[in-house]
């Protein structure tokens, strides 16, 4: 039962049979760098059954997007994605009941809809770059952009059977001091699936749903530790030395390194490529009600099967404008992020620098002006890099005017590259930094160097004034009289 990785109604406890096809992955040994993958669809949908993968086997990219297929072209085309941030199998061993204590699950609503539904896919081991193009894998089959919501706004929104659309609810994972936070936060994100599904009940549209993570969820040191104090589930993990914690510190340290690589995002002009753009994190708030908003772009930009849509965009040999398309942003149906640069000789360093003019927000009509050309700048022939790129903390980019609608906006790029002149094949040239060779420490350093050296010329001064005495008194001959004029 258990290598199969299926759920089986019957005799079985539903929080049993949810979970029973995840255990199988625990055999391979190296469960961490793995996701798990659950689709079921609405209650009275039915799915052709579809061959799960053998115990210990790793579904990739390929084989995930087959099983998406699959269920796509018979099932729902309203395709509900619960998209965690982090999730790994011990988070259903450790807290799903898994060993048939039902009133220890935190997953009552996911084991509910898993039973319900006549045709559940369980995939215990997916490999985590598969799942986090699992967005762009949708996006692409059903030919439609997602849509991030939560509860509050699906209630407002009312879906059609016969148009496609990808509803992606983004769901929290976190560890902080107290080692049960985690149980409380799957057991919120539990509670959201059960909002969730209960408004698309009422809406009598049919569904697919899909629960999984972008990556997987904490070190095996940490699950240990938290196995040993949580009571009743120290069987379930290994208490590894020093060592194997340090190398599988080392290990994760790797991994969230390579997750966060990915391709610029690239602009053709023809078949030769004339902008590129690359960041770490991009994102946007607005003021509203006292309160900032936040919106993050990053998903919908960057990411391996993710697309951006840059109609609109326009390359020469002065101009670039690089628009990236984006639907359904804080409310706004239709939001651009604009990158506005040109490049001109100058005379005084005799040659040709580019600046990024312009940053702009537009949105349902209006339009957000930054200026960033006073800071923001490199030669023609580099690429330009900053840190950090914002308009609100030692800002880089300033609204345009102070009756501008920027000042209700604030972006945010972290680890920001932008190249929009000069480009050769897909990647960047020399890249020019916006770090000052002057930083703080350096100043600090000079200015405590300066002021030694001040006290120092001082004290040498003060010496060489000195005078010697010109005149000796001689214990044995009478006192000398000095007059006071001299």
């Amino acid at each position: 039962m258990a290598s199969e990785g299926t759920l089986q109604r019957g005799s079985i406890s539903a929080a049993l049979a949810v979970f029973l096809g995840l255990l199988n992955v625990l055999n391979t040994g190296n469960c961490d760098e793995q996701v798990p993958l659950l689709l079921w669809t609405s209650e009275g949908i039915s799915l052709p059954t579809q061959t799960p993968p053998t115990a210990g086997h790793i579904v990739g990219q390929q084989q995930l997007a087959s099983y998406l297929e699959t269920a796509l072209n018979v099932g729902p085309r309203n395709v509900v994605l619960f998209l965690q941030d982090k999730m790994s199998i011990e988070d259903f061993t450790m807290y799903g009941g898994a060993f048939g204590n039902k009133q220890d699950s935190v997953y009552p609503n996911l084991e509910g809809a898993l039973v319900s539904s006549s045709s559940p896919l369980v995939l215990p081991a997916v490999s985590w770059p598969a799942s986090n193009a699992v967005i762009g894998q949708l996006q692409d089959q059903l030919e439609t952009s997602p849509l991030y919501m939560d509860p509050e706004t699906l209630s407002q929104l009312r879906l059609n059977a016969s148009s496609p659309a990808l509803l992606v609810f983004r769901l929290p994972y976190g560890i902080g001091a107290d080692l049960m936070s985690a149980k409380e936060v799957l057991s919120g994100n539990d509670e959201v699936i059960g909002q969730v599904l209960s408004i698309m009940k009422s809406q009598s549209v049919p569904y697919t749903a899909i629960y999984t993570a972008l990556r997987p969820s904490r070190e095996a040191a940490s699950l240990s530790m938290e196995a040993g104090l949580g009571g009743g589930r120290s069987l379930l993990q290994s208490r590894g030395g020093y060592r194997e914690r340090e190398r599988e510190r080392e290990r994760q340290r790797r991994i969230k390194e390579k997750a966060g690589i990915y391709a610029p995002v690239e602009f053709k002009e023809g078949e030769e490529t004339c902008i590129l753009l690359w960041a770490k994190g991009l994102s946007v708030k607005i003021l509203r009600s006292g309160r900032w908003e936040e919106h993050d772009l990053t998903p919908s930009t960057f990411g391996e099967g993710v697309s951006p849509k840059l109609h609109g965009s326009s390359c020469d040999k002065t101009k670039a404008k690089l628009v990236l398309n984006y639907e359904n942003v804080l409310g706004h149906r239709s939001f651009k992020l604009i990158f506005a640069m040109s490049q001109r000789h100058y005379k005084v360093s005799a040659r040709r620098w580019f600046t990024l003019d312009a940053v702009e927000l537009e949105y349902d009509g209006t339009k957000a002006t930054f200026n960033g050309s006073r800071n923001i700048y490199a030669p023609a022939e580099y690429s330009y890099r900053c840190e950090s790129v914002t308009s609100f903390r030692w800002p880089l980019l300033v609204p345009r005017s102070s009756k501008d609608p920027a000042n209700q906006w604030r972006v945010s790029f972290e680890d920001f590259q932008i190249q929009g002149f000069n480009v050769t094949g897909s990647e960047f040239s020399y890249a020019s930094d916006c770090a000052g060779f002057f930083s703080p420490g350096i100043w600090m350093g000079l200015m405590t160097s300066l002021l030694m050296v001040l006290v120092l010329t001082y004290g040498l001064h003060m010496i060489m004034q000195l005078r010697t005495m010109d005149r000796f008194d001689d214990p044995k001959g009478p006192a000398i009289s000095v007059p006071q004029t001299e």
